[in-house]
């Protein structure tokens, strides 16, 4: 199962939150964000997946922040185009897109990977739980993760829920001491549990 950390802003917590064996980390670029980063960390993932997360930015803006944060990946939280989303991927840049159910089968073709998150007029970040059993009408072929509300007491449902195109998890608000700071304790018992050795 892929593990996403996301809305990491300080150096020393991302490499804390690395070290667990997290395969992504997301640098959210919404300035209404709490979460926000304006200035590339004295740290950065050497391991992990660099994810920047972006809300209905122009293309030269993202492949700017791509370049000077040597992404990995590009995530669209917006009202973006399966258009945009392709050519961000003709630029050399995966896509992952925030999606729900019914706007999924416009992006199968033009993302690396979905996003399905709680909706919300702040664009994700809500802590909140949508209802997963609605994802069984996904028939899509393109890989998910599954986001929104997961917090320490979601392991038994994670664990439960099945979706052959189920491939990880995204996790953010509920792991947090304050925002953009991620208690590293909180995150390896999670991490533990999810995946026992």
């Amino acid at each position: 199962m892929l593990i996403k950390v996301c809305g990491m802003t300080r150096a020393d917590n991302i490499r804390q939150v690395e070290s667990l064996g997290i395969d992504m980390i997301g640098f959210i670029f919404y300035p209404k964000s709490p979460r926000c980063v304006h200035e590339v960390p004295d740290y950065l993932p050497v391991r992990a997946r660099r994810v920047g997360v972006f809300v209905n930015e122009s293309e030269a803006e993202m492949l700017r922040i791509a370049r000077l944060f040597d992404l990995d990946y590009l995530q669209l939280h917006g009202e973006e185009s399966p258009a945009q989303c392709r050519s961000l991927r003709s630029a050399g840049y995966p896509v992952i897109k925030s999606v729900t159910v019914a706007t999924a089968p416009a992006y199968g073709a033009a993302a690396d990977l979905l996003l399905f998150d709680t909706p919300t007029p702040a664009y994700g970040g809500s802590g909140e739980r949508f209802d997963w059993a609605e994802l069984q009408q996904y028939r899509g072929d393109t890989p998910f993760l599954l986001s929104g509300g997961i917090s320490p007491d979601s392991v038994a449902a994670i664990r439960a829920f099945r979706h052959p195109r189920f491939v990880g998890i995204d996790l953010n608000s509920r792991f947090e001491s304050a925002p953009g700071f991620k208690d590293p304790v909180l995150l390896g018992s999670f991490l533990a549990a999810i995946n026992p050795a």
